[in-house]
Parts: C-alpha cells; sequence; structure tokens
C-alpha cells in the first residue's frame, strides 16, 4: 500500500473538492448562455482567478463537503492503486475537472467547452512530460493514438445520431482516450465498454422505473469519465 502518496492525494482532492461548488454554480447554464457573473445572493463575483476560487456562501450550494469527500475518495484510489508513478500527478490534476464537468453535465445536459477543450489538450502536454520522467507505466505516442481514436469514435456516432451522442461527448473524447491509450489497447476497449455499459444500465433502469421515456436525453459525460476511472482502476 503506497500510504504517502494516497495521503497526498486524498489532501489534494479535499483542497480541489472544496471549491468546485462555485465553478460549477458559474458553468452550470443552458446552450449558448455565458456562464453565471452572480453568486445566488445577487454578488458579483471578482474577476480573475478569485472569481473561480473559493466556496459559493449560499446554504442551498453548501456542497463543498461532499465534493470533497467524493474528490479525496477518487484520488486516493488512484494513487493507491498507481502510487507515485510521474502520470498519477496528471490524473490527479484532471480529477477536479472531470468531476466539475461531470456535475454540469448532469445539471444542464452540457459539456463546457471551456473546460473539455483545455482538459484535451493539457493532458496531452503533461502526458508528454511524464513521459519523460522515469518509472512512467504508459506510452505517450500511444495516449496520442488512443485520443485520436476515441475522439474520432465519438465524431462517428455523433454524426450518425446526433440526438443520441451531443457534440461536447466528442470534445470530452479526447482526453478520455489519452487516459487509456496510455496503459494500452486493451485499456481503452474496456474503458469505453464500460462507459457504454454504464449508460445502457442506468438508461434502461430509469425507463423501469419510469423516471424516463425514450426521447428523455441522457447526460453522457459522466459515464465516459467513469469509464477512464474504472480502465484505470481496474488496470491488470
Amino acid at each position: 500500500m503506497h500510504v504517502y502518496p494516497i495521503a497526498v492525494a486524498a489532501v489534494w482532492g479535499t483542497g480541489a473538492g472544496l471549491v468546485l461548488p462555485r465553478a460549477v454554480h458559474r458553468l452550470a447554464v443552458g446552450e449558448e448562455q455565458p456562464w453565471r457573473t452572480e453568486s445566488p445572493e445577487g454578488l458579483m463575483y471578482p474577476a480573475g482567478v478569485a472569481g473561480w476560487l473559493g466556496p459559493v456562501r449560499s446554504a442551498e450550494w453548501a456542497a463543498g463537503r461532499w465534493y470533497a469527500l467524493f474528490t479525496a475518495a477518487v484520488c486516493a484510489a488512484l494513487a493507491g492503486r498507481l502510487g507515485a508513478r510521474p502520470e498519477v500527478a496528471v490524473w490527479l490534476l484532471l480529477v477536479p475537472a472531470a468531476v466539475l464537468l461531470a456535475r454540469v453535465d448532469l445539471t444542464v445536459l452540457r459539456l463546457p467547452d471551456v473546460l473539455t477543450l483545455p482538459a484535451a489538450v493539457g493532458t496531452a502536454v503533461l502526458l508528454g512530460v511524464a513521459a519523460l520522467a522515469p518509472g512512467r507505466a504508459g506510452s505517450w505516442p500511444r495516449a496520442l493514438l488512443g485520443g485520436l481514436a476515441l475522439g474520432l469514435l465519438y465524431l462517428v456516432l455523433h454524426l450518425v445520431n446526433p440526438g443520441g451522442m451531443g457534440f461536447g461527448d466528442v470534445k470530452l473524447a479526447p482526453t478520455a482516450g489519452l487516459v487509456l491509450g496510455w496503459y494500452g489497447w486493451d485499456t481503452l476497449v474496456a474503458g469505453t465498454f464500460t462507459a457504454f455499459v454504464l449508460g445502457a444500465v442506468t438508461g434502461l433502469a430509469l425507463l423501469t422505473a419510469r423516471r424516463a421515456d425514450r426521447g428523455t436525453p441522457l447526460p453522457f459525460g459522466p459515464f465516459m469519465l467513469a469509464g477512464a476511472l474504472a480502465g484505470v482502476l481496474l488496470l491488470p
């Protein structure tokens, strides 16, 4: 058991999770709407980084502790599974962004470009740095190919059925492909398959419980991210 990396990862996840509610509140808006500039109390957020980092001071949005617990658990699980490998630092930076994306998608059925596109570019660049460090367990060229392959797959699915696969999912796919492709093609296939299984099972459960019908849109971003996480945690 990698006690020290787990502790560091949990502390990082806790701190990152505590500042997520404000970002969720600001980004959980409808399509083509600008992100919110006011808090739930009607106060203007300050400019720059200070406008994004920090708790939303409202009982309605006092969810920081739950974000912190979840984010800390995911970070600790990754560190416990992988130890102090250099790519773990990349995953730990991705976790808060992934939780933010999942929450926004669950709330308003969209994955903002301000998160998806930087996540893909940042992951590719940081994995390139990790590839230069000793102790790595993956391949940067394969990660790039994995990101490209998964992006193309989701693009085809979007073109075939735009109503069933949103373009935000297409933009998120390269990030998931980079993460999974880093460890191998088997991991890429397993993580992608897991995402579709989770989505199908959830959709079937909602239909059975009559909480949705065949026309009800289902956010797929959380399943993509969960599949990527499962692919990493269940490495052979």
